[in-house]
């Protein structure tokens, strides 16, 4: 029930993620999953896709699933526009459900918002024919502003109907129901698809390379960013490895819709010394791991090591 970036295809089956056929629909920031879980019990027939960065969030709603026996829904803990560019296929979608997104409501974190004019062209390359998205926000402003992004693209139709009521029935609705706020909705329908394929982000084969020589000691690690074609990487600190023999460096990476927080190693091997990513957490091997391993490669360099073979 719950996906991992570094563990399905780009773009995924649905038919093998979900076991069976039937119509794809994502759900965009999920939360506590009360609304997913009564969307997959009203639409048994749908293959109900949810992304949600919170990872409380997606723990609860596991077992929130498990416990209602809910077997239609598949978790992913990651950003929606990462979901929507990489998983999930070429005119796959029927429907996607954005519940009260972060409206990031000061103008200087406005580029922060999810419903913009590039998700939408994004969008519609998903939505099947006909597909649509349904907002649903107690933010006047952010709804406004949705609904001009997208008829800036000219590919959807925008309508502004009244807020159904099965929609007001996520955790923060019933709390905003009682406060007396106003909500409002927007339904964004495809009526045309974006000239830009959208392709999903390139990944490779996990990077490493080996060395020959003797292991540095590292006493004092600076932190350093490596920036890259579409992101950047920051190498935080390394530490040494429980045995003493190797290292561990720690890299938060940002790349088109992705945050990772991986490991690279340094550590003997029987052929020299293997520098790489680590498999813990399952890490994406895109384009900001590969440019990591190959900082931290030409950096063994510089502390004496010679490269044997490389891979990335």
């Amino acid at each position: 029930m719950l996906l991992r970036a570094g563990e399905i295809g780009f773009p995924f089956a649905p038919q093998e993620v979900f076991g069976r056929p039937g119509l794809l629909v994502l759900e965009v920031g999920f939360g506590d999953a009360r609304f997913t879980a009564g969307l997959a019990k009203l639409h048994p027939e749908w293959n109900i896709l949810g992304a949600e960065v919170s990872a409380g969030s997606v723990v609860r709603a596991l077992k929130r699933m498990r416990r209602e026996g809910i077997e239609n829904v598949r978790l992913f803990h990651g950003q929606a526009g990462f979901a929507l560019r990489n998983l999930v296929p070429r005119g796959g979608l029927y429907r996607v459900y954005a519940n009260f997104p972060d409206p990031w409501p000061k103008s200087k974190h406005q580029q922060n918002r999810l419903l913009q004019r590039g998700f939408f062209q994004r969008l519609s390359t998903r939505l099947q024919d006909g597909g649509a998205l349904l907002l649903t926000t107690d933010h006047q402003e952010y709804w406004e502003f949705a609904q001009q992004e997208a008829k800036a693209t000219s590919l959807f139709r925008v309508e502004a109907p009244l807020v159904p009521e099965f929609h007001l029935s996520t955790k923060y609705a019933l709390k905003w129901k009682e406060a007396g706020r106003n909500f409002y909705h927007a339904v964004f329908t495809k009526e045309a698809e974006d000239k830009e394929p959208w392709p999903p982000l390139a990944r490779y084969p996990m990077p490493h390379a080996v060395l020959s020589g003797k292991m540095p000691k590292i006493e004092n690690f600076q932190k350093v960013v490596v920036p890259f074609e579409g992101g950047h990487a920051i190498l935080l600190e390394a530490v040494a490895s429980l045995g003493g023999e190797g290292y561990y460096f720690l890299a938060h990476i940002e790349e088109q819709d992705l945050t990772q927080d991986v490991l690279l190693e340094v550590r003997p091997s029987a052929n020299g010394i293997y520098a790489g990513i680590g498999r813990f957490g399952a890490p994406l091997s895109a384009g900001g791991v590969r440019a990591s391993v190959k900082w931290l490669v030409e950096w063994l360099e510089t502390k004496g090591l010679q490269v044997i073979q490389r891979s990335y």
